[in-house]
């Protein structure tokens, strides 16, 4: 199980890697007024965080909905 997850890691790492060197190039990103140049692969963590983030709290907040509705019945 140990040598899987070491693998994993690995495949992980790389792929992230082969991301990172194929999308160096500047890109402008317009944020509501302001236009920000910044690394491709910069506005795709970002964008990844974001997502993450979002997906986080929203997974908190139907567990949060589950359990006021549970103690309230």
């Amino acid at each position: 199980m140990n040598k899987l997850k070491l693998i994993s890691a690995a495949v992980i790492a790389l792929l992230g890697i082969i991301i990172i060197v194929q999308n160096q190039a500047p890109v402008e990103t317009k944020i509501l007024f302001l236009t920000v140049t910044m690394p491709r692969f910069i506005l795709l963590l970002i964008t990844a965080m974001l997502g993450f983030a979002v997906g986080l709290l929203t997974a908190f907040g139907f567990k949060w909905k589950r359990s006021v509705a549970a103690t309230a019945s």
